[in-house]
């Protein structure tokens, strides 16, 4: 769902608003807010009896609903795609930076085996086959 996020820790978000406070921080009627929780464009936290507690982020991305649909003149099914899209491109851009990090992390102890020989199990063993006129080829 677009805005959903991980929803445990309430000292991650900061601040939290009510309903009538992020629609005026967010420049909109608070049923604006109530409509685009029931499409799935902003998916605030909830008390326990139900009541809508927006955080920081979740009045940031109102106000690019916001702009997307008033400057922009995108459609909210345009809007929900873009934010979709975007939320998606952040989530691939932490992991590829966790990968990075991970292949340092494995240069780094391959640095430190300094070229020696280490036994590798057979399950995980890399075979290179080449066809044979290949490496007939190589022969010559």
């Amino acid at each position: 769902m677009i805005g959903d996020r991980d929803k445990s820790s309430t000292e991650e978000l900061g601040e939290v608003f009510v309903i009538s406070v992020a629609a005026e921080l967010a420049g909109m009627h608070a049923q604006t807010l109530r409509t685009y929780d029931r499409m799935g464009l902003v998916t605030p936290r909830r008390t326990t009896g139900g009541g809508r507690r927006y955080s920081r982020k979740d009045v940031d991305l109102l106000r690019r609903i916001q702009q997307l649909s008033q400057e922009e003149g995108v459609n909210l099914a345009g809007i929900k795609a873009i934010i979709e899209l975007s939320e998606e491109n952040e989530r691939l851009r932490g992991e590829v930076e966790e990968l990075r990090e991970e292949r340092e992390r494995l240069l780094t102890r391959v640095g430190v085996r300094g070229g020696e020989l280490v036994h590798v199990p057979r399950s995980t063993a890399l075979v290179m086959w080449e066809p044979r006129r290949v490496r007939r080829r190589r022969q010559f």
